[in-house]
């Protein structure tokens, strides 16, 4: 079966690539790629765009949110009361210009993982406070980033120096 198709396709093979002049019709409707060009054709491409992240999500560890015992939950207090006095209105966070660590819990959001509901995750922000708001809203703004109080872990006030 080998033997027909080489035999059947021997001229063809035999004439070797094509050749084109400059002016021919071919040539003018078809220019020569550039090699960086030519390059990106065969260059590999995600055939499911997102597909790695959605991966990389899977993987990622969640915990379950730490309770903070009376010493901690005590400490914390303090310290959200001297930020909240500190600043009292955004003119005096802009002078002050108070920078804190903030370590809070962030539920899993992916519905279709296991932790869903159960369990999150810890991350850490560090800017400047601008609001402490324990009454109403009972949260803190820290740059752009509003934090409910009741997922804070830990807060570090950095000291400027």
């Amino acid at each position: 079966m080998e033997m027909f198709f080489q035999h059947q396709f021997q001229s063809i093979l035999s004439r070797g690539r094509p050749k084109h002049g400059r002016s021919d019709d071919f040539s003018l409707r078809h220019p020569p790629m550039q090699l960086s060009q030519r390059a990106k054709i065969f260059s590999p491409f995600a055939a499911l765009k997102g597909f790695e992240e959605a991966i990389d999500d899977k993987r990622k560890v969640y915990v379950e949110k730490k309770e903070l015992n009376e010493e901690e939950q005590a400490a914390l207090n303090e310290i959200l009361l001297r930020l909240h006095e500190q600043t009292p209105n955004l003119r005096t966070a802009r002078d002050r210009h108070l920078t804190a660590a903030v370590t809070y819990y962030i539920p899993c959001p992916d519905e279709n993982h296991e932790a869903y509901g159960t369990r999150g995750s810890y991350e850490t922000i560090t800017g400047v406070v601008w609001k402490v708001d324990p009454l109403l809203r009972r949260s803190i703004l820290i740059g752009d980033k509003e934090i409910e109080l009741a997922d804070i872990a830990e807060i570090k006030i950095q000291e400027e120096g």
